[in-house]
């Protein structure tokens, strides 16, 4: 065996992990929609912006594509997203020596960090390779941890946000936090016409928001949320959870629990935001509390939901596209919001701020054609996406191949 690292060969992977993968990336396409075409205060108040533009408004269809957006997939794909990625540190370290797997990850991981800053602050400011890159760097050290200490700590990580926001509910004055739950008028009509202008116009709005999200919002959140899914990722993976290595009754009862969990909590939220009218702070604070906790149990049904349809339907189309879209999930993260900013904003198409929530998972359906397609395509020349080729290539220091053999190519 050679001692020379070296990527996992494409057939040694794991299906169930791809297609999970997969999943959470289209996934998180239905939310980072809302950010992409409205003001970024919608993401969590979506109703600022119906008194501003007709295109907000919040009722009918377009609150009923808002609702199954927040119960099925708010929080949801990016908890499973970062799930994964807490996972891929075991994956990527575990069949390496301890001190070569380490000097690698931190070479991937500041390689990611400087496409996750070019990402943000060239391209869109809602960027999750920044807040990964960074916590993937502490993380690391709880590689070699028991499953069970990985899970206490990571839920115990997980808390504190929680805790903070309940503190600040009792405490803050809900006009210090008026302007960023609901924000004037003025203001989001500011936002729409800086979306609508050129690229270096963004630029204005993209850098103090995406420099806000990095610093404050990483301490005060990020950090403590990402880093406790990231380890449960890890012990979730040494559990034989997402290697589709546990019983069938297993993922029918994470499935069902979760499942029922995730949606009473969500919906509870709705039902107390909406009771108090969208206001803060308690709509703020409290009410997000909900979905908060909520999206941790859905998210653990979608992963029995996923590890049973493998087994069942393993190498059907359907787990074949989503494996694809999962082995090329760098890629198609950045392609998603290449291919969003140039629909909605002013250097492309200049859509933001006049498309309905129906009309917006219209185009989510059309990016996720996009995405599906080219991914499997792609995978039937090349043996990886063409950022994961990079990243690999940039890892181990030589170039890795990436054309696939031709009988390869015809197998597959």
């Amino acid at each position: 065996m050679s001692s020379t690292p070296a990527p996992t060969p494409p057939d040694d992977r794991i299906l169930g992990l791809d297609v999970l993968r997969g999943f959470a990336l289209l996934g998180i396409l239905v939310i980072n929609i809302w950010v992409f075409s409205m003001p970024f205060a919608t993401l969590n108040n979506p109703t600022v912006y119906a008194s501003a533009m007709p295109y907000g408004e919040f009722a009918g269809a377009d609150y009923l594509v808002w609702l199954v957006g927040h119960v099925f997939a708010q929080r949801k794909f990016i908890t499973l997203f970062t799930v994964m990625f807490g996972a891929g540190i075991i994956l990527f370290t575990r069949s390496k020596p301890s001190s070569r797997a380490i000097r690698l990850h931190y070479r991937r991981t500041v390689f990611l960090l400087l496409i996750g800053l070019a990402h943000a602050y060239l391209l869109w400011y809602g960027d999750i390779l920044v807040p990964y890159a960074l916590c993937s760097l502490g993380v690391v050290a709880a590689r070699d941890w028991e499953p069970r200490m990985l899970a206490r700590i990571g839920l115990l990580l997980i808390t504190v946000p929680a805790l903070s926001y309940i503190a600040a509910g009792v405490s803050i004055n809900s006009a210090q936090t008026l302007a960023s739950w609901a924000p004037s008028e003025a203001a989001l009509l500011q936002e729409v016409e800086t979306y609508r202008s050129g690229w270096l116009a963004q630029f204005d709005h993209r850098a103090p928001t995406a420099f806000t999200q990095q610093t404050s919002g990483f301490l005060g959140v990020t950090v403590w949320r990402t880093s406790g899914l990231m380890l449960c990722g890890m012990a979730l993976f040494k559990w034989g959870v997402l290697s589709n290595e546990r019983s069938t009754q297993f993922y029918r009862r994470l499935l069902a629990g979760g499942g029922l969990a995730g949606l009473l909590l969500t919906g509870a939220g709705v039902w107390y935001k909406e009771a108090v009218d969208w206001a803060a702070p308690e709509a703020l604070f409290f009410g997000t509390q909900f979905n908060y906790w909520g999206s941790l149990f859905l998210a653990g049904a979608y992963i029995g939901g996923i590890m049973l349809f493998c087994r069942r339907f393993g190498g059907g189309i359907v787990t074949t596209a989503l494996s694809a879209v999962g082995r090329t999930a760098f890629s198609n993260y950045l392609l998603q919001t290449l291919i969003a900013t140039t629909i909605f904003y002013g250097h492309g198409l200049g859509l933001f701020g006049s498309v309905t929530r129906v009309e917006q998972f219209g185009f989510v359906v059309a990016i996720w054609t996009v995405q599906i397609v080219l991914s499997v395509v792609w995978l039937r020349y090349f043996q990886f996406g063409p950022m994961e080729w990079v990243w690999r290539t940039v890892t181990y220091g030589e170039r890795q191949p990436l054309r696939k053999e031709p009988a390869d190519a015809t197998a597959e």
